[in-house]
């Protein structure tokens, strides 16, 4: 039987129900597994609260869902589009019915209403990492839902009974519980690499999200930028984390860069020898491991293109497996936004020639005057390619089949060639973006050298290369004069393009219409037709899911101002 919450309400009925019991019925049923609702290991819950954070991310009944907080942004533009997706770049069509935004507020909700439930377990005289660790949880969520709807619901203990009655609290107040959770958190949960694994919370993964959170918190509230760099100078300075800036792993007998091997499966992990990474979201294939992911996760059909459809290609770890090509880069990510030597913009990161790969392969086509690939005897002149020539698409590929694209979430098992769900580890918090949170709150403080400084620690390493091949000492280096927040956030989209939830980031830098204008993109074949379309300011926040307005009868659920 597979229970599934509706939100607000229904989670407090479902407790309820939990907690009722019909003696002597052979209707009761009995929990042979430790990890049913009434298990009393604490830390059997936590691994649930991982699980929940991936089944968040990893619903696969919407394939469109990672699109929707990329496209209708700066960096994103639709690709072979699902569907969830569609509203949040045609914003005349975004509503309170669209499942995108119903999944990700009731996954939120559930997180909440677990991490309560695990704080009220442990109380003032149990475990008090187990509890900062839900505490962390309850954060995220809660820090999510004020960005993406703004005034929410905040319910900081688990219910027993059905509410219907819910009201929205102002985001001060919701913003209290997350600066107090954030604050327990790092006080009490372990330092990196003492947690019981190292896919489990730690301080540090902590102090990142509080970065993270007080900026926004700032905007209302100036003393919070300087919160917001205290909370992730540790990270940078007590010496556990470094940035890749040589080739290591598994894969440096094959073509790459130092950059490019952090996001290769079997490099991503401390243990691995990733000594960036700060949290890596672990997925195994058929172990039994801490959090794990149900259903099956669509990043990689996203991002990756659909090249699978040429004959000459196969399916490989090196070009990303298989992908349904369901998200582009905008033009404005494509076009300009990276100077010449920039490591994060190489073929091996922002892949934008492919190779025939199949063995044997063989073909003749046709080729058009602009070069690209028509029926044989139909263009300028004909052509034979094979293995290792490269890839001549159609002019219609580069909407779905080939296009520029990051590899960040590519990857291949063998095991499963028509790669339904991705396998690899995800990557969400590394010391690259530490570095990019703090340039932003030093610039926040009228500190522009400083972030200057953290920005160029970023592009040090981006253009260490190029340096050494031109002679250039100073190549990519920029100075406190460059340091505005458009810069800054155009210096997340070149280290964190395909890692942030664009959307989040923008909104939460109150730059969300500023930064459409820049995408670029148009409707294929029809210039004067924009990608991004209907946007109008309410659409910054989301609408309510309709279903939590109905269910909540005895109150007023408000809806946001629009919608």
């Amino acid at each position: 039987m597979k229970l599934r919450n509706i939100g607000l309400t229904v989670l407090a009925a479902s407790a309820l129900v939990l907690g009722t019991s019909c003696s002597d019925s052979f209707l009761d049923e009995k929990m042979y597994s430790k990890y049913g609702p009434e298990v009393e290991d604490i830390n059997a819950k936590l691994i649930g609260l991982h699980r929940q954070y991936a089944a968040t991310w990893g619903m696969s009944g919407q394939q469109g869902f990672p699109g929707c907080w990329q496209v209708g942004t700066d960096v994103g533009a639709p690709g072979d589009t699902q569907g969830v997706e569609v509203p949040f770049y045609r914003y005349q069509e975004l509503n309170a019915e669209n499942a995108g935004v119903s999944h990700l507020w009731e996954r939120l909700y559930e997180i909440i209403n677990s991490a309560n439930l695990i704080i009220a377990s442990v109380g003032d005289n149990g475990d008090q990492a187990a509890k900062g660790e839900a505490m962390f949880f309850r954060a995220y969520a809660y820090n999510m839902l004020v960005i993406l709807w703004g005034d929410v619901p905040l319910i900081a203990e688990s219910t027993t009974v059905p509410r219907t009655d819910y009201v929205r609290d102002e985001v001060a107040k919701v913003d209290a519980l997350i600066d107090s959770d954030l604050t327990f958190a790092i006080a009490n949960l372990p330092a990196v690499g003492q947690a019981k694994t190292e896919s489990r919370i730690n301080k540090d993964m902590a102090r990142q999200m509080a970065g993270e959170a007080y900026l926004r918190m700032g905007m209302r509230d100036a003393s919070y930028f300087k919160k917001a760099e205290e909370a992730v100078t540790p990270v940078i300075t007590e010496g556990n984390y470094k940035l890749i800036q040589e080739r290591y792993g598994k894969f440096t007998g094959e073509g790459g860069d130092y950059y490019a091997d952090m996001f290769r499966w079997g490099n991503q992990r401390r243990s691995q020898g990733n000594t960036e990474t700060i949290w890596t979201f672990q997925l195994e294939y058929n172990r039994d491991v801490n959090g794990g992911t149900i259903d099956n996760p669509q990043q990689r059909r996203n991002w990756v293109p659909a090249f699978h459809k040429y004959a000459g290609m196969q399916n490989a770890d090196s070009i990303g497996g298989r992908g349904n090509g369901r998200l582009r880069i905008s033009n404005f990510v494509k076009y300009g936004l990276f100077a010449e030597g920039d490591i994060r913009n190489s073929n091996y990161n922002i892949r934008r020639q492919l190779y025939y790969n199949r063995p044997g392969y063989e073909e003749t086509f046709g080729v058009d005057a602009k070069g690209f690939r028509v029926a044989k005897d139909a263009g300028v002149r004909n052509v034979t390619v094979k293995t290792g020539d490269p890839v001549i698409p159609a002019e219609a590929d580069s909407l779905a089949v080939n296009y520029p694209h990051p590899t960040k979430w590519g990857g291949y098992d063998p095991t499963d060639d028509f790669g339904y769900a991705i396998v690899k580890d995800w990557p969400l918090m590394r010391l690259g973006e530490t570095y990019l949170l703090r340039a932003e709150a030093r610039f926040r403080q009228g500190n522009n050298q400083g972030a200057a400084d953290d920005i160029n620690a970023l592009r040090d390493r981006a253009f260490k290369q190029s340096r050494a091949e031109t002679g250039n000492a100073n190549l990519g280096k920029v100075s406190a004069a460059d340091i505005d927040i458009h810069f800054i956030l155009d210096e997340r989209v070149r280290e964190l393009i395909a890692e942030e939830n664009r959307r989040m980031t923008l909104v939460r830098t109150n730059t969300l219409k500023e930064r459409i204008a820049l995408n670029g993109d148009v409707e294929p074949y029809a210039p004067n037709n924009k990608v991004i379309t209907g946007f109008q300011d309410f659409n910054v926040l989301l609408p309510i899911p309709l279903t939590e307005i109905q269910l909540n009868k005895d109150a007023n659920l408000e809806q946001n101002t629009g919608y």
